[in-house]
């Protein structure tokens, strides 16, 4: 699996309404997209008593099942379209170790994501099980609704993504960039 993000940070009096309707309009457009785990139409507006982001952005977050999904998207009209609106994003993307989603992920209206560096010569073996143990533990408790935990080797972090129902209080102790999701794209469970 793949997770992947890109974000575009738009102006402080940008009218994120737009984004909005994009996520309105598009969003059921990646509905049993192939290959694809889910993907989250994610916001954030700058000064929300909510998600208290710094900046107004714009940043779907995927889990993919398989590469070819990750590849037939960028390459792919939806693609296209996004960057002739928003310009060429760099588009982040992690190895996972474990991705969980809850029977209930439709109920998300929150997500979280941290980026974290890895130190140098770190027991990444212990690391992907400490991860991937919480990622199991988050769904199974009920805490998170999905739990990604992945990792890039080029820069040597590693990322934490969370969906949730309601946004906990230890998100903004973490330092965790908190957004809204306007949708959620997932497989067909019929």
């Amino acid at each position: 699996m793949i997770a992947m993000q890109y974000s575009f940070t738009l102006p402080a009096n940008y009218d994120m309404t737009i984004i909005d309707r994009r996520i309105r309009d598009k969003g059921p457009l990646l509905d049993n997209f192939p290959n694809l785990k889910f993907k989250a139409y994610l916001s954030a507006r700058k000064a929300d008593a909510v998600t208290s982001s710094t900046e107004n952005l714009y940043a779907p977050f995927y889990v993919w099942e398989k590469g070819e999904g990750l590849s037939d998207f960028i390459c792919g009209p939806g693609f296209e379209t996004l960057t002739q609106s928003f310009g060429w994003p760099q588009v982040k993307t992690w190895i996972v170790w474990n991705a969980e989603v809850s029977k209930h992920i439709r109920a998300a209206r929150f997500a979280t994501r941290e980026i974290i560096d890895i130190e140098p010569y770190a027991p990444l073996a212990e690391i992907r099980k400490r991860e991937s143990d919480a990622v199991s533990a988050d769904v199974a408790r009920n805490e998170a609704l999905a739990s990604v935990a992945a990792f890039e080797p080029g820069s040597w972090t590693e990322v934490r993504f969370r969906l949730w129902a309601d946004l906990p209080k230890s998100a903004r102790q973490l330092g965790a960039q908190t957004y809204s999701v306007g949708h959620l794209s997932l497989p067909d469970t019929n």
